[in-house]
């Protein structure tokens, strides 16, 4: 089965977003993937934002992305774009970091205004990084994610099963290009 990287670039270690992913690695997992979880505010800040590419936190995370067949990537939005930690990550990646990988993009937010921002904000980005395949993304309410008092989410039913279907295409897409990746050797 492929390589995941869930990137979650989430600023917050409560963040629904990051809760969201990680919900959603163990669906991949169950479905037979190598799931490498990556919360993009653990790596150094002077490294982010002093734009350090050799910083060992950025060469590793950098390392990851080269790694994976598919790469999940979560982000709250924040006036109408992806999260500036992201961002930050992403211009520390090479220019064409993702040629070869099939991309899932989330987004998490407070209201339905900001539902573009993965198609007009994340995903030029993504495309102009050499993504083979950017598969549909999908928005989710904050309201839609429950927290429980272990910290498990919750998603509501309707955007539940929505993002189940979004997972299970992004896993046939990755099923996809393994099987032709091992067929051309």
């Amino acid at each position: 089965m492929a390589t995941v990287l869930s990137v979650s670039g989430s600023p917050s270690a409560t963040s629904r977003t990051a809760r969201l992913l990680r919900h959603l690695d163990r669906r991949l997992t169950s479905q037979g993937h190598e799931v490498i979880p990556l919360d993009v505010r653990t790596l150094p800040a002077e490294a982010l934002l002093g734009a350090d590419f050799r910083h060992p936190a950025v060469v590793e995370a950098t390392e990851l992305f080269d790694r994976a067949d598919g790469i999940v990537i979560g982000t709250p939005v924040y006036k109408a774009a992806y999260s500036g930690l992201l961002k930050s990550l992403l211009d520390l990646l090479p220019q064409y970091a993702l040629v070869g990988k099939t991309v899932l993009p989330l987004a998490t937010g407070g209201s339905t205004a900001h539902v573009l921002a993965i198609d007009y904000a994340l995903r030029p980005v993504l495309s102009s990084m050499g993504a083979t395949h950017i598969v549909q993304g999908w928005f989710t309410l904050d309201k839609d994610i429950a927290v429980g008092d272990d910290g498990t989410p919750t998603v509501a039913p309707g955007p539940a099963e929505a993002l189940n279907q979004v997972v299970d295409r992004f896993s046939e897409a990755l099923d996809s290009r393994t099987t032709v990746l091992t067929a051309t050797g």
